[in-house]
């Protein structure tokens, strides 16, 4: 057992090729290529195989990048740790205010919390790696003892006590539901680190730091979630909806058959809803007859889904227990905003 250790280590050392060494001890700290650790394991065992991290639990890095996005996806109320690995020599493409193009070998890593400070509990890390036969998503489980997390192939069902006291059955998608958020014209591809949903300062420094080519023209940024209150809120609507919903509602996404487009840049007002009938009118409806209703909110199929639990009615279907009371009350005010003329 040993002697494999050994010998697995010798061989990631040769093929890393990446490792930087820009501080005492670094090689302990640094990470091996991501992209040779998956190819060699298949998928790497626990979150501390890819070393991301030299304190783990911490998320303690000096090569992973930390980042926030300005509106994020809800997830029954956990806070999330971001971060992105590029491999040293390498550069993430801007393309637009679009996703940003990843190279080969790269990963996101976004850890699931809940809690502050010493009562931090860490849930769940997701990790999306670029390897050269595309990305790959597997979700880690961290145990009791919060040193390390374990892949989760199967997911898991978790029951947690949120900080405001709220009991969840938090789940823990597994690898096949993973690809069901990822999946685009059947391509696993990320969602969240588009140009126009990221800090300008923060794109500003990746490109300082020789991690970006350029910084895209930031003319159609979506809002700081942050900061809704006082907001435009139709922009803040449509950013919730973008993050949230857009990536299986869009052409080519999972369910693109429902006929809804809710792509940030979709300026269509049927696409996006608004006096649109389902395409099949099952339960999920609830029995109302289009999407959005303007003026009615209590007649739109959007916020029915939005405010249920229940399976087969709940939007998103994936990746929530609970209602997001306050990405509700924002949907629910666009709506009634809304003009009862517009088309």
């Amino acid at each position: 057992m040993r002697t494999h250790a050994l010998i697995l280590a010798s061989a990631l050392a040769a093929l890393a090729g990446a490792m930087a060494a820009s501080a005492p001890d670094t090689a302990a700290r640094t990470p091996a290529s991501v992209n040779n650790i998956a190819v060699m394991e298949g998928m790497p065992r626990q979150l501390s195989d890819y070393r991301f991290f030299f304190r783990l639990r911490d998320h303690a890095s000096l090569q992973a990048v930390g980042y926030e996005l300005n509106t994020p996806l809800y997830s029954d109320g956990a806070d999330k740790l971001r971060f992105a690995y590029i491999p040293s020599g390498k550069q993430i493409i801007a393309d637009g205010e679009g996703l940003l193009q990843f190279p080969v070998g790269s990963a996101l890593i976004k850890t699931f919390a809940f809690g502050e400070g010493a009562d931090r509990r860490l849930i769940e890390t997701r990790v999306l790696l670029h390897r050269t036969d595309g990305w790959l998503a597997l979700p880690y489980r961290w145990n009791e003892e919060q040193t390390d997390a374990r892949l989760a192939v199967a997911g898991a069902r978790i029951p947690i006590t949120r900080p405001d006291g709220a009991e969840i059955s938090y789940r823990i998608p597994n690898k096949n539901q993973c690809k069901q958020c990822h999946v685009k014209d059947g391509v696993v591809t990320p969602i969240g680190p588009k140009a126009r949903n990221l800090d300008g300062a923060w794109l500003e420094q990746m490109v300082e730091r020789g991690l970006l080519d350029a910084v895209p023209a930031a003319s159609d940024s979506v809002p700081d979630w942050h900061e809704r209150e006082g907001g435009d809120t139709a922009s803040l609507a449509r950013a919730y909806l973008d993050v949230n919903c857009a990536h299986c509602h869009q052409p080519g996404g999972m369910a693109s058959n429902s006929g809804l487009d809710l792509r940030w840049e979709q300026d269509d007002p049927h696409a996006i809803g608004i006096r649109k009938p389902p395409v099949a009118a099952g339960r999920g409806a609830g029995g109302l007859a289009v999407s959005i209703g303007p003026g009615a909110p209590e007649r739109s199929i959007m916020i029915h889904r939005m405010s249920s639990t229940e399976p087969g009615v709940a939007m998103p279907e994936l990746g929530k227990n609970t209602v997001d009371e306050e990405g509700l009350a924002v949907l629910t005010r666009w709506v009634l905003e809304m003009p009862q003329g517009e088309n």
